[in-house]
């Protein structure tokens, strides 16, 4: 929709609104869990004078993580579909002015 990627998100970045989406027939792969969104730890290793100043690697997503973002995506997106004009609602960027307060708003 966005492109945001499937990530566990803090609440304190989140905005509450009184939109809502039935989800209830959304199927969630049961792999999903807290486990899939913790980081992959590795054991670092003490780098040389030539890695130190080299480029880094770019990260290149994971093929099973990309086919799940697909799947909960086109389950989503049906869901989001239903409800009448909240596709551009969810597409539009969301900006603060002076003097606006998102605790006083209502969404």
């Amino acid at each position: 929709l966005n492109g945001v990627p499937l990530r566990r998100m803090n609440q304190a970045y989140v905005i509450a609104t009184s939109t809502t989406v039935d989800i209830s027939k959304v199927s969630i792969p049961e792999k999903i869990n807290d486990a899939y969104f913790a980081k992959a730890t590795a054991a670092k290793a003490k780098k040389s004078e030539g890695e130190f100043f080299g480029k880094k690697q770019a990260k290149e997503a994971d093929k099973d993580r990309v086919a799940d973002q697909k799947t909960v995506d086109a389950a989503i997106l049906d869901a989001v579909k239903k409800v009448p004009q909240l596709k551009n609602y969810l597409a539009t960027s969301f900006t603060l002015t002076k003097g606006q307060y998102p605790h006083e708003m209502q969404f």
